[in-house]
């Protein structure tokens, strides 16, 4: 069982301005709920109890919308006053985790229903120091692409790849032991797809699954999303 999650939220989400000018990327409303609702709802679910989650822009609407949800998940606020890179947050955090045999990464920037406990029980059979959580792309040349062998090994992992392996894309979850967070280097800023998991090649595994993801970071993929994801949630009623 894990009960710890790096949840990533501070990105200044660019591509979706000048909407992300007033509210920050992970409480755009996705069927009437932040974004961030759905992701609390989601970790509650697969028995996650305490959460860390960076900010950066517009840190103080996030820090009111996680006080004011309906949640047993105790978070720990991190603001970062110069962005550190999703690896850079992990490595200035590695206390969080000293403890733990294994650990949540989770992108609050993708909207998903990916079954965490099902991704945990593969992370357990395979025991490799990181499971990826993997989605078929159509785009590989702008996706962080796995190669796999038979054993669901990634062995080849390379971020925008001019000359793609696979279709298989890195979608923003993993679980990890703490000993990767010594991998990290101390970069400026430092990033998962570019300086860790080309470090992790042949000892970490690819989870596929046919549950929903999407990053909602350009308005084509949000309108897309929306109309997605209000089915998913009529579905699952």
């Amino acid at each position: 069982m894990i009960t710890k999650a790096f949840l990533l939220a501070a990105g200044l989400g660019t591509r979706l301005r000048p909407l992300t000018n007033t509210i920050p990327k992970c409480l755009i409303p996705i069927c009437d709920k932040p974004l961030l609702g759905w992701w609390i709802d989601l970790m509650e679910k697969h028995g996650i109890k305490e959460v860390l989650i960076n900010l950066h822009h517009l840190s103080e609407q996030v820090m009111i919308f996680v006080n004011s949800y309906p949640t047993k998940i105790k978070f720990l606020f991190f603001y970062e006053k110069k962005l550190l890179g999703s690896g850079g947050t992990l490595r200035e955090n590695k206390d969080f985790i000293k403890n733990e045999n294994a650990f949540f990464i989770l992108y609050a920037d993708n909207l998903t229903n990916y079954d965490l406990t099902l991704f945990y029980k593969f992370h357990e059979k395979k025991n490799q120091l990181l499971s990826m959580a993997l989605f078929t792309t159509d785009n590989p040349q702008i996706c962080g692409i796995a190669a796999l062998d038979e054993s669901d090994l990634i062995n080849s992992f390379e971020e925008k790849p001019k000359l793609p392996k696979s279709n298989q894309a890195n979608g923003g979850l993993y679980i990890a032991k703490p000993e990767v967070i010594d991998l990290i280097p101390e970069l400026e800023i430092t990033d998962i797809g570019f300086h860790l998991l080309p470090q992790l090649v042949g000892r970490m595994a690819g989870w596929k699954t046919n549950d929903y993801l999407i990053d909602i970071g350009t308005f084509d993929n949000l309108q897309k999303a929306t109309r997605e994801w209000y089915k998913i949630i009529e579905k699952e009623k």
